[in-house]
């Protein structure tokens, strides 16, 4: 509900957040819906209301304009061409300036890509990304292995781990805005040791696992800043037991001999 100043009030003196999922149909492989139910908890132990928006093909883009948090898992070559068709115009217009906005979001995989200028197959076919963000994605080809296993990338004083498996590579012109450095695994692209980006408070990335629940100081960052860009207002989280997830994170960890 907005005050007569035109800012968002609480109601009855709850917070609340709309998760949109963007194509959850199309766009949600290797187990990436856990990413919304992490979400979810972590709100509703909080108190905080949530409502998760399902935002399919034909979705209407007034659906999208008040999500306070925006989700797109990963997915193969032919659904991203279905995706590639059904996001017209308005939509990208209005997705880009969401991201402006900072409308926190979390981009897997496909949907990392897909915020780009392209995505070259490996026959050559080109599928024309949003161009929200200056990046570009291309398969090398048969020849060129998947780049598949555990991966644990460095952000200032944390670590983030997380499963990848794409045979894209993507290449991000600012490597300044990269999410994070490769401690172990391949990232980006296997060769630069960029792993994803992190743009105003979006993030790309090409961790499945799925990420949040491994990661839970990046679903709070998500949620805090959309609980900041709604109310116009820090709003200090509070704590939670994350006893289990660091456990998960610590055994990722001692898999790959990276630290923590």
């Amino acid at each position: 509900m907005r005050n007569k100043n035109g800012k968002w009030s609480m109601v009855n003196g709850q917070l609340s957040l709309t998760i949109g999922w963007l194509y959850p149909d199309l766009m949600s492989t290797y187990g990436d819906r856990g990413n919304i139910i992490t979400l979810q908890r972590r709100c509703e132990w909080r108190n905080i209301k949530t409502q998760i928006r399902r935002l399919d093909v034909g979705f209407d883009e007034k659906r999208l304009a008040t999500c306070d948090i925006l989700f797109m898992g990963g997915a193969q070559d032919t659904q991203q061409k279905i995706v590639s068709r059904d996001f017209s115009t308005e939509k990208r217009i209005l997705l880009k300036k969401l991201i402006e906005a900072g409308i926190p979001g979390l981009y897997i995989c496909g949907a990392y890509q897909f915020l780009g200028k392209y995505y070259k197959e490996a026959d050559g076919t080109i599928i024309k990304g949003l161009g929200i963000l200056d990046l570009y994605t291309k398969n090398p080809g048969e020849n060129s292995p998947r780049l598949i296993g555990n991966i644990a990338i460095k952000i200032l004083s944390t670590t983030l781990v997380g499963f990848e498996n794409h045979g894209g590579r993507t290449y991000i012109a600012d490597k300044e805005l990269a999410l994070g450095k490769v401690v172990k695994g391949f990232g980006n692209n296997g060769e630069d040791r960029t792993e994803g980006i992190m743009y105003k408070n979006s993030v790309g990335t090409y961790l499945h696992g799925p990420v949040l629940p491994k990661n839970p100081k990046l679903a709070d960052f998500l949620i805090a800043k959309a609980l900041e860009v709604k109310y116009e207002n820090k709003i200090k989280l509070e704590p939670l037991d994350d006893t289990l997830e660091l456990k998960a994170r610590t055994v990722i960890a001692k898999r790959l001999g990276a630290a923590l």
